[in-house]
C-alpha cells in the first residue's frame, strides 16, 4: 500500500483485511502510519488477506490488497488485526485465525482494532493478557474466551508486546500510540495535527457506553426499590429510609440486592442518578449545581466525583462532548 525505499529497512505494518472487516478498522491506522512517514518515519504498510485477494468492507467498500502470506518478510515489525461486527463469522473463518497467528509468531508486535482481538483471542494470542475492545463487545469476549483479562474502558491496553484497543477510531488513538513509541512524542503530535484528531484521546470508553444497566429483578422488595428510585432520583433516599419504605431490615435489603441484580442500594442509586445527570445535560442548559441537585447528588463537586470516576470527564466536559455536534466558538478546541 504504502512503502518506502532507501535507507534503513522499513518497519513493516501488515494490516490483516478480510471480508465484512470495518473499514476505519483498517483505513484509520493505515493512515497516520503513512502520514508520520511525511515526518521521519519509516512504515511500510501493507494490506494482506489470506488469499491475497481484495476484500469487501462491512460499508461495502472495496480496499485493494498488496498481496497474501507470501507477499510479507519473514519477521513483521507490527501485524494489526481488524475486525468485523459479526465476530463469531469472523472466528468461524480457520484459515484467517492461522493466517493471524502466525503472523503474530512473526511479528516484533501485535496489534488489534475492536472486534479483531476476538480473532487474536481465538489463536491464543491474548490468553492471561490484558485486553481491551469495543464496550459493546467486553462481556462476550469475556464470555467467550475466560482466559483473557478483559477491560472495559481504556481506550487501549498494552500487556508485553500485545496492544488492544477499543471500536473503530481507537484504533487511530492505538496507532498514534504506537507512532510515539516508535519515534517520540513530536511525530506522534506532528500526525496528530495533520489529521486533526486528539494526540490523547480524554477519557475512557465510559463515556460513550449505555449505562451498565442492572439485571432486572422479579423479587417485589427489590422491584419496589427499584421503581421508586428511578421515578425521583433526586429524593434524599438512605439506606435505611429504602429499606424503610421497603418493609425490610437495611441489612436484609442489600442482601436482596446483592443477590437480585449485583449491587449494592447505594450503588443502584449512584446509578440512576448519574444516567438522570447525564440525560439532563444532554438536554438542557441549567447550571451544573442546578442538575447536580435535580438528579440527587446535592452538589456539583460530588457529581463531579462520581462523573470523574465513573466516566473519565468532568459534568462540564461530558455536556459538550454530547449535547450537540453543531459547530460554536466555544467548542473549539487545541490539540496538545
Amino acid at each position: 500500500m504504502a512503502g518506502v525505499t532507501g535507507g534503513p529497512a522499513p518497519h513493516v505494518v501488515a494490516v490483516v483485511a478480510f471480508d465484512e472487516v470495518q473499514l476505519l478498522d483498517v483505513t484509520g491506522p493505515a493512515e497516520v502510519f503513512t502520514t508520520a512517514n511525511a515526518y521521519g518515519a519509516r512504515y511500510d504498510v501493507r494490506i494482506v488477506s489470506t488469499t491475497g485477494a481484495d476484500v469487501r468492507t462491512s460499508s461495502g467498500v472495496r480496499v485493494g490488497v498488496d498481496g497474501g502470506p507470501e507477499s510479507l518478510p519473514r519477521r513483521v515489525g507490527t501485524v494489526l488485526v481488524p475486525g468485523r461486527k459479526d465476530w463469531r463469522r469472523a472466528i468461524a473463518d480457520r484459515d484467517l485465525v492461522a493466517f493471524a497467528g502466525g503472523l503474530a509468531d512473526r511479528a516484533k508486535r501485535v496489534a488489534s482494532v475492536c472486534a479483531g482481538a476476538f480473532v487474536l483471542a481465538e489463536s491464543g494470542v491474548l490468553d492471561g493478557r490484558r485486553t481491551a475492545t469495543h464496550w459493546q463487545l467486553a462481556g462476550e469476549l469475556a464470555t467467550a474466551y475466560p482466559d483473557v483479562r478483559v477491560e472495559a474502558d481504556p481506550v487501549f491496553v498494552r500487556d508485553g508486546n500485545v496492544v488492544t484497543s477499543a471500536g473503530v477510531t481507537a484504533g487511530i488513538d492505538l496507532a498514534l500510540a504506537l507512532v510515539e513509541e516508535d519515534h517520540g512524542p513530536d511525530v506522534a503530535r506532528d500526525v496528530a495535527r495533520e489529521l486533526v484528531v486528539f494526540m490523547a484521546r480524554p477519557g475512557g470508553q465510559s463515556q460513550f457506553s449505555a449505562r451498565l444497566t442492572p439485571r432486572e429483578s422479579g423479587h417485589p422488595v427489590v422491584r419496589r426499590v427499584m421503581d421508586a428510585v428511578g421515578a425521583d432520583p433526586g429524593a434524599p433516599y438512605g439506606l435505611d429510609s429504602l429499606a424503610r419504605d421497603a418493609g425490610v431490615s437495611a441489612r436484609h435489603l442489600t442482601r436482596l440486592f446483592r443477590s437480585e441484580i449485583g449491587m449494592t442500594p447505594g450503588q443502584y442509586l449512584e446509578s440512576v442518578r448519574l444516567e438522570a445527570a447525564q440525560a439532563l445535560l444532554e438536554a438542557s442548559s441549567d447550571p451544573v449545581e442546578e442538575v447536580a441537585g435535580r438528579s440527587g447528588f446535592g452538589s456539583a463537586e460530588t457529581m463531579r466525583r462520581t462523573f470523574q470516576q465513573t466516566l473519565g470527564v468532568s459534568p462540564t466536559v461530558y455536556r459538550a462532548r454530547f449535547r450537540t455536534t453543531a459547530v460554536t466558538e466555544s467548542r473549539g478546541q487545541r490539540l496538545s
